[in-house]
C-alpha cells in the first residue's frame, strides 16, 4: 500500500475509495503499523514543535518548554493510537445491535481511514493559533466514518445514522476518560502559571 496515495485518495475521494479499502480486509496490525503509527506521529511532532519549541501567548505572557512540548507530545501520540483502537472496539462492539457485520478488522480500518484527516490536520498544533484548524480536520473525520460504515460494516441504510450517533456518544465518553486520565498522568505540574 503506498500510504500517500491512499491519504490523498481517503481525503480527496471517499466514496470510491472505501470499496477498495473493504476488499482489503487487512487485518488491523498490519494497518496499525503501516499506517496508524506513522501518520500518528504528524500531530505529535507537531505538538511538539508548537508547545516545545514555538510556545504560546496568553494575556501577553509566553509559555513554552521542552518538557511541556515532549508531554503534549506524548499527549497526542497515545490519544491517537489508543483513540483508534477503542473507536473500532467500539463500533465492533456495537455492530449487531444495528444490523450490521461484527467484524474488528474491518472496524479498525474503518476508523484507521477515517482518522487520516486529523492525522494529516494535526500538522496544525505546530502554532497554537492554528490549532482550530485541527477540530475542522476532526469533524471531516466523522463525515468519512458516517459514509464508511455502510461499505466496511455492512451497516443497514435505515441503521447507518443511529449506528453512527450511538458509536460517536460511546467514543466521545471514552475519549473523555482517556483525555482526563491522560491529562492527570502527564500534564499534572506542566501546564504554566500565572
Amino acid at each position: 500500500m503506498d500510504i500517500i496515495k491512499r491519504v490523498k485518495n481517503v481525503i480527496v475521494a471517499p466514496k470510491q475509495e472505501w470499496p477498495t479499502i473493504e476488499t482489503e480486509n487487512a487485518p488491523h496490525a498490519k494497518v496499525f503499523t503501516t499506517y496508524v503509527i506513522p501518520l500518528a506521529l504528524i500531530p505529535a511532532v507537531a505538538a511538539f514543535i508548537g508547545y516545545g519549541l514555538i510556545g504560546y501567548s496568553v494575556f501577553g505572557h509566553h509559555f513554552g518548554s521542552i518538557s511541556f512540548g515532549i508531554r503534549q507530545a506524548i499527549v497526542q501520540y497515545i490519544s491517537m493510537l489508543g483513540g483508534v483502537y477503542l473507536s473500532a472496539y467500539v463500533i465492533d462492539m456495537l455492530a449487531k445491535n444495528f444490523g450490521a457485520t461484527k467484524n474488528f478488522n474491518q472496524a479498525f480500518s474503518l476508523v484507521a481511514y477515517s482518522y487520516t484527516p486529523m492525522f494529516v490536520g494535526g500538522i496544525f498544533y505546530i502554532h497554537h493559533s492554528l490549532s482550530w484548524l485541527a477540530m475542522v480536520a476532526g469533524i471531516y473525520s466523522l463525515y468519512l466514518l458516517y459514509i464508511g460504515l455502510k461499505p466496511m460494516m455492512k451497516a443497514p441504510e435505515e441503521k447507518q445514522t443511529s449506528y453512527f450517533v450511538v458509536s460517536l456518544i460511546v467514543m466521545v465518553l471514552v475519549s473523555i476518560a482517556i483525555s482526563a486520565i491522560l491529562g492527570a498522568f502527564l500534564l499534572r505540574g506542566m501546564m504554566p502559571s500565572f
